[in-house]
């Protein structure tokens, strides 16, 4: 295999909220996932300028992750019906690497030097 391109770039990592676990669900089982058009600037400036994306999902309030994924493409301007909401901007791949419920307790040490070193989660 020759070497990624963008191979000595940095890695980005994005917490990614969800206001359901159905979309989660739908993310998993397609290998897609759609954001705000806010975020949407954001992640395509870092799947373009670094090495890999890392996305961590949460559903909003259930004190968990649900596990993580790779971005695997840039966000396009089609949008997906499978979130069935006006709010969402364009579908983009997402390769999903673990599916797990990890409480954010186990994640307390880890602190955001960009969010003032608050926890994680």
């Amino acid at each position: 295999k020759s070497p990624s391109p963008r191979q000595n770039m940095p890695i980005r990592y994005f917490i990614m909220k969800s206001s359901n676990l159905q979309n989660i669900d739908i993310s998993q089982q397609k290998g897609i996932w759609s954001t705000t058009p806010s975020n949407e600037r954001k992640l395509n400036g870092a799947f373009w300028e670094s090495s890999v994306v890392y996305l961590i999902f949460s559903v909003q309030g259930s004190g968990c992750f649900q596990g993580f994924a790779r971005m695997g493409s840039a966000i396009g301007c089609e949008k997906s019906q499978d979130w069935g909401s006006a709010g969402f901007g364009g579908v983009f791949k997402v390769d999903w690497i673990r599916k797990e419920s990890v409480p954010f307790q186990f994640a307390h040490h880890l602190l955001n030097p960009w969010n003032d070193s608050k926890k994680v989660q």
